[in-house]
């Protein structure tokens, strides 16, 4: 089938699972999920993945390992595409992101290199100015509070030189069109937008 929208009863699922969080309600509530959030979720991404790469879904079970909070379920549902890009449905609308949450030592390294440096780093400045015309926000990740370490506290990129990790996010509130395909032409214009940061990431980062 092809991908058609979440229905209300979607968002409703998750407005009961945050309320109850319990494995009584998920399993009362199961085939809600499987069929009304996991299903579109697994006909969206498939219909992605031609131009945005291989998709995975995330299992809906948290890991309890090391959290404090013991809520068996996740109150969202959440989908890699490609390595690059993820979407997310939960009761508060939809989401998608675009990038590097977190850098491995040897591309932090690779990426400070190349945002210190002229050309590139200019490069990155233009792109997030792009993509924040078209609404897209660029944020980074695990700042930094001071300069890393050998690069000056007043280069004209400090404040990207602090960041661990660099994504585009948007995120749309609960709208009528979400219940439509018009949700995933709202993704394809993000991931769109997104991708000269990704290929930014590519060319510079080696990721």
């Amino acid at each position: 089938m092809a991908f058609s929208g979440w229905p209300e009863e979607a968002l409703d699922f998750y407005d009961g699972l945050t309320a109850d969080n319990s494995r009584t309600y998920w399993s009362e509530h199961k085939a809600v999920y499987t069929e009304l959030i996991l299903g579109p979720m697994t006909e969206l991404t498939e219909e992605l993945a031609g131009e945005f790469g291989e998709p995975k879904i995330f299992r809906p079970y948290r890991d309890l390992r090391f959290s404090r909070d013991k809520s068996p379920y996740k109150t969202h549902i959440g989908a890699v595409l490609g390595g690059t890009g993820y979407v997310q449905l939960s009761a508060e609308g939809l989401a998608a992101g675009a990038g590097l949450w977190q850098l491995g030592p040897d591309h932090l390294s690779r990426y400070r290199e190349a945002v210190a440096s002229d050309g590139p780093g200019a490069e990155l400045e233009q792109v997030i100015a792009r993509a924040g015309q078209a609404g897209v926000t660029v944020h980074g990740h695990g700042v930094l509070k001071s300069a890393p370490r050998g690069y000056p506290a007043d280069h004209p990129r400090i404040a990207l030189l602090r960041y661990k990790g660099i994504t585009a996010w948007q995120q749309w509130p609960v709208e009528p069109w979400l219940e439509t395909p018009a949700a995933k032409d709202r993704l394809i214009s993000f991931f769109r937008t997104a991708r000269p940061l990704c290929s930014w990431l590519t060319r510079h980062v080696d990721w």
